[in-house]
């Protein structure tokens, strides 16, 4: 019997763990490999999962990462660092960047080597994040772009593409805003104290001084301080003295010169405030320093639902969060495991294939004055030379040019059968869809942690603001591409069966994020179709926010979708009933139900006459 080959990433994982303790100078410090997001605590350090594979870049991302929390474990005190924080939202996260930056330049002095490697980090979640893609300022997040600042300007070193387009986007106005404190960057790197004072400048430089909460220099100065009026007695008087005989020693003339050098000095005094209120009355509004642009909201669907922070948030192909050994193990359990199920699965399909098909064959109009000579009615022509010649045109098929995107909701409740036969009904139905010309996008929605992630360690960090908003790490994933044979993803549908993948459940931001993704097709019909078995629950949410937050959110989402009519939204619900949210509907009691309710409703919206249009569709079961 042959041993099993180690895994040959192993080496490279315990030759970066020990790297990075001697990078953070912390011979005791745990370093943990997950594809749980990457972070940091106390005692331990948790770095991106290396597969088997150890491609480039999972090399280069596992380096700058550990690298990045290995200087900021080095050279960042948490003491200092609470101690100037500010209080408001935003200018935390303009406080928090530009530390992490500094962080990261002071290492690159003594440790030239880890730029790249951070570099590698920037570009990847730079990229991840879409930010090579923005267009506008107001698009783009300003702590973030701030942070990229100070760091290209400490270590003089070009960003990774998508990374510096995302900086340019802010440079001109932080520039013009605190071009002249940032100018003092270098000479405060390596003191953390400064910097942070030097940070909160910056902040307010770039309107956000009202979020910086009290000046803790200025009070330690007071108390330092005591009582500035307070003067002894003896030394009171003795400057009084003092200054009543050089009065008597001065001259007439001494006393005459001083008077006038007096009033001359007020005089000018007086001029200049004169000029300046002057020159501020007449500064041209152009010339008027800039607003900050607000940031964008959220969501589209309303502008006052809340996110504490979207840094920890991810969009990812489901072939990124397995090895292609594993996505395959896990294809092949899914087959097993619905082996008694596909039979009726495939005749729900085939039906559903006929039934397109079918309005896919050519269908003519005849007796036309123009169009193609309709050869079959010759025969008139030759019995009566005085018949008009006839002619056809072919009907166009109304479904050719559409696309069909499933979301399937990824959370634990539809752990076991639900999301098996979810995964199943879904693959089979994009077969189907491909071979009568229908693109077909599958994505599922949840969340990256369990109670929070990063995004409540931030919130319980910055001392637990009100009422934060949505306050989890979101995973959307992306199992097939609307351009994508299926085929070729065949396997990625298995990742639904991966452990520990399915978390919790934010309805109406997965459904925006399909709905954006639907309007960026080409095709000329979009057809949505969501498959959940519950309301958005996230208990991190919940917990610090209104009992209805989430739910009122996704009402929100869908009622904008309905009512652009940009696309044709509809929705199963397994044991949940989703009709009180959507106004085209249906609820099934058992999950074996959901192959013939997906392949019900997408029949009844490629028929030529629909019934039901605009109604709730019945229930199945």
């Amino acid at each position: 019997m042959t041993k099993p080959a180690d895994n040959p990433a192993d080496p490279f994982k315990k030759a970066l763990a020990e790297a990075t303790k001697t990078l953070a100078d912390d011979p005791e410090l745990t370093v943990t490999y997950s594809v749980d997001p990457p972070g940091m605590t106390a005692d331990t350090m948790r770095l991106p999962q290396v597969s088997r594979r150890l491609t480039r870049d999972e090399v280069l991302v596992a380096r700058g990462t550990a690298d990045s929390f290995a200087l900021r474990r080095r050279y960042h005190d948490d003491a200092i660092a609470n101690r100037y924080l500010p209080s408001g939202p935003m200018a935390k996260d303009l406080y928090e960047a530009m530390e992490a930056a500094r962080c990261e330049a002071v290492g690159a002095r003594d440790m030239p080597g880890t730029l790249g490697n951070i570099d590698a980090r920037i570009g990847a979640e730079a990229e991840r994040k879409g930010y090579g893609k923005l267009r506008a300022a107001e698009e783009a997040p300003l702590p973030v772009a701030a942070g990229y600042l100070v760091r290209h300007l400490a270590t003089g070193r070009p960003l990774p593409g998508a990374a510096a387009h995302l900086m340019d986007l802010w440079r001109p106005y932080i520039e013009q805003q605190a071009g002249g404190t940032l100018d003092h960057l270098n000479e405060v790197l390596g003191d953390q104290a400064a910097f942070a004072r030097l940070t909160r400048q910056v902040i307010k430089d770039l309107g956000y001084g009202d979020q910086l909460g009290e000046d803790p220099d200025l009070d330690e100065d007071q108390a330092d301080s005591g009582a500035p009026d307070e003067e002894p007695e003896g030394e009171e008087g003795d400057q009084e003295s003092g200054e009543e005989s050089e009065e008597s020693d001065a001259s007439p003339e001494q006393e005459q010169e001083s008077q006038d050098d007096q009033s001359q000095a007020q005089v000018s005094m007086d001029d200049l405030a004169d000029t300046e209120m002057v020159e501020e009355a007449e500064l041209p509004e152009a010339d008027a320093p800039l607003e900050p642009p607000p940031p964008p909201p959220h969501s589209d669907a309303d502008p006052n639902y809340v996110v504490y922070t979207t840094d920890f948030d991810e969009e990812i192909r489901a072939e990124d969060l397995a090895e292609p050994a594993e996505l395959d193990r896990l294809r092949a359990y899914l087959d097993q495991q619905l082996e008694p199920l596909k039979g009726a699965v495939s005749r729900l399909a085939n039906k559903l294939q006929r039934r397109l098909q079918a309005q896919q064959n050519r269908s003519w109009l005849f007796d036309l004055e123009e169009g193609i000579l309709d050869a079959g009615r010759l025969a008139r022509v030759v019995a009566n030379p005085t018949t008009p010649l006839s002619f056809k045109q072919e009907k166009d098929t109304e479904f050719r040019d559409t696309v069909v995107t499933l979301l399937l909701d990824n959370s634990g409740s539809m752990r076991g059968r639900p999301i098996s036969i979810a995964a199943i009904c879904a693959d089979v139905l994009a077969r189907t869809l491909e071979r009568c010309d229908v693109k077909v996008e599958i994505l599922g929605f949840t969340t990256r942690a369990w109670k929070g992630g990063q995004s409540r360690e931030r919130w319980l960090a910055q001392g637990r603001p009100q009422q934060p908003g949505r306050l989890n790490d979101l995973r959307h994933i992306i199992y097939k591409g609307a351009d994508a044979p299926w085929r070729r993803v065949r396997s990625n549908l298995g990742l639904m069966m991966k452990e520990g993948l399915l978390k919790e459940n934010i309805d109406g931001e997965a459904l925006e994020w399909a709905h954006r993704r639907m309007l960026a097709r080409p095709e000329a019909r979009r057809i949505l179709m969501v498959i959940s078995d519950g309301a958005p629950v996230d208990d991190s949410t919940l917990s610090v926010n209104p009992a209805n937050y989430l739910e009122k959110h996704l009402r929100d989402v869908i009622a904008m979708v309905e009512k652009r009519r940009l696309v044709e939204l509809i929705a199963i619900g397994i044991g949940h009933d989703v009709t009180r949210y959507y106004q085209r509907a249906v609820t099934i009691t058992d999950v074996e139900q959901l192959a013939g309710a997906m392949t019900e409703q997408l029949a009844s919206l490629f028929d030529a006459n629909p019934r039901g249009r605009g109604k709730t569709l019945r229930r199945a079961g």
